[in-house]
C-alpha cells in the first residue's frame, strides 16, 4: 500500500473509531489519561494500517484496552516510585506537623541563610542538606578543597553570627548536657 493509501486509510478508520474510543476510555480513566491512550491507540492504528480488519472498531477496543493497561501500570510505577522517595526524603511538612517546634527552628535557619552572602549560603545547604564531604563541595564548585573547608569554616561562623542576632542559639551552644554544675 502506498503512504497515500495508508493515510486514506488511516483517515477513514479513524472517522469510524475516535468517538466511540472516546467514550469507551472516558467511562474507564481521567480525561487527560483518556486523551493520551486515544492518541496511543490512533498511533498503533497508523503503524498496523495494513493488520486493521474492515471491522475496525472491535480491534480498536482491543487496542485501547491495552494502551489504557500499559498507561495504569505506568501510573502505578510512577506512584511507587513517589513513595520511595517520601519514605527516602519526607517532605518537610510530613516530618514535622504544623506548629510543631521545629517551625521556629526551621524559619530562623531560614532567615540566617537568607541574611548571609548567596556563596556561603549555597556552601552550607551542599554540606548539610546534602550531605556532602568537602572534597565533594570542591568537586561542585571547582575549587580546592583546602579552600573548601576554609570557606565552609567561615560561612558556619558567620551563620552562628546570624543566628544570635535573631535570637536563636546555634544547635549544640545551648546545651548544657554533660556539664557539671
Amino acid at each position: 500500500m502506498t503512504s497515500e493509501g495508508r493515510r486514506d486509510r488511516l483517515e477513514d478508520v479513524a472517522a469510524e473509531i475516535v468517538e466511540p474510543l472516546r467514550r469507551y476510555l472516558a467511562r474507564r480513566t481521567d480525561a487527560a489519561t483518556a486523551d493520551d491512550v486515544l492518541a496511543d491507540t490512533l498511533l498503533v492504528c497508523w503503524r498496523r494500517i495494513d493488520e486493521v480488519p474492515d471491522d475496525a472498531l472491535p480491534w480498536a477496543y482491543g487496542v485501547a484496552r491495552h494502551c489504557l493497561a500499559n498507561a495504569e501500570r505506568g501510573d502505578r510505577r510512577q506512584r511507587r516510585v513517589a513513595g520511595r522517595i517520601a519514605v527516602v526524603d519526607p517532605p518537610a511538612a510530613a516530618t514535622t506537623p504544623p506548629g510543631a517546634a521545629g517551625d521556629a527552628a526551621d524559619d530562623a535557619v531560614g532567615e540566617a541563610l537568607a541574611a548571609l552572602p548567596a556563596s556561603d549560603a549555597e556552601l552550607l545547604r551542599l554540606w548539610a542538606w546534602e550531605q556532602l564531604t568537602p572534597s565533594e563541595i570542591a568537586v561542585v564548585l571547582d575549587v580546592t578543597p583546602n579552600a573548601v573547608s576554609i570557606r565552609l569554616h567561615r560561612a558556619r561562623g558567620r551563620l552562628r553570627e546570624e543566628l544570635r542576632k535573631i535570637g536563636v542559639g546555634a544547635g549544640h551552644e545551648g546545651s548544657t548536657e554533660g556539664r557539671k554544675p
